[in-house]
């Protein structure tokens, strides 16, 4: 058995004395792990640091055997260890797609989607307002996606102000009647508004109610990552360091 994709670098460990076990989030492939003879050499540390982009060959004798990896850096993200906020997001993104995401299976757009987060690693309100809707993606992608485009109750699409902790769906101010403090409230920027990392943090209140009520139980998880608590809280920062000035 032998294809060749492009992937993203997620995570390595230790395998035997010189060799690594390779998690990459491949184009075609899904997320996909390997052994990489050597990997612990020179040549390969470079290139497997989280968030690189790189060339994967991957053979093994059946389907599903672990196999092996031949790898090639495409583009490297090494970068951002010397960037907090950029390191942060990236150990955010790289952990919960280990923790969440099926192992092989198909997942294209998620690899795009993903790639496009990375891209804006040093422009922090692009990167907390892209995370915010890869993390919108990813629970759409684990078929716990949200309903927010008209009212749940009155079916109309204007004054949308809650969502449903039930169902996902958006809920009106005229719809939610006597149940308005049972509601999440619905922000700004799940709207198509708001563009700031002030935005992104409100936003990430709704994702992670449906992260841990959902998905968790779902997959038997004991909680998400504790990567992600740190990235909100380095956005937290930067808004309070932005406020001072």
């Amino acid at each position: 058995m032998e294809w060749r994709d492009t992937g993203i670098v997620l995570a390595t460990r230790k395998f035997g004395e010189t060799s690594v076990i390779l998690d990459t989030l491949t184009q075609n492939h899904g997320r996909h792990s390997g052994v990489v003879r050597g990997g612990t050499s020179r040549k390969y540390r470079p290139m497997l640091q989280a968030g690189s982009i790189i060339d994967v060959t991957w053979r093994a004798r059946l389907d599903d055997h672990l196999g092996s990896f031949r790898v090639d850096l495409v583009k490297s993200r090494s970068w951002a260890i010397e960037d907090r906020t950029a390191l942060a997001a990236l150990s955010a993104i790289t952990t919960l797609l280990l923790r969440v995401l099926p192992e092989r299976d198909p997942a294209a757009e998620l690899y795009d989607l993903t790639n496009v987060v990375l891209e804006t690693l040093a422009i922090p309100d692009a990167l907390a307002v892209g995370y915010f809707h890869w993390e919108m993606f990813i629970l759409s992608h684990l078929g716990f996606g949200l309903d927010l485009s008209q009212c749940a109750v009155t079916g109309q699409t204007q004054d949308l102000v809650y969502v449903s902790p039930k169902s996902g769906r958006a809920v009106s101010h005229h719809g939610a009647g006597e149940w308005a403090d049972k509601l999440l409230p619905l922000p700004n920027i799940a709207k198509g508004f708001g563009a700031s990392v002030s935005d992104a943090i409100e936003g990430l209140k709704l994702t992670q109610f449906f992260l841990e009520t959902r998905v968790v139980p779902d997959l038997g998880l004991e909680s998400l990552p504790q990567s992600r608590q740190r990235f909100i809280e380095t956005l937290e920062k930067l808004t309070t360091n932005s406020n001072r000035i």
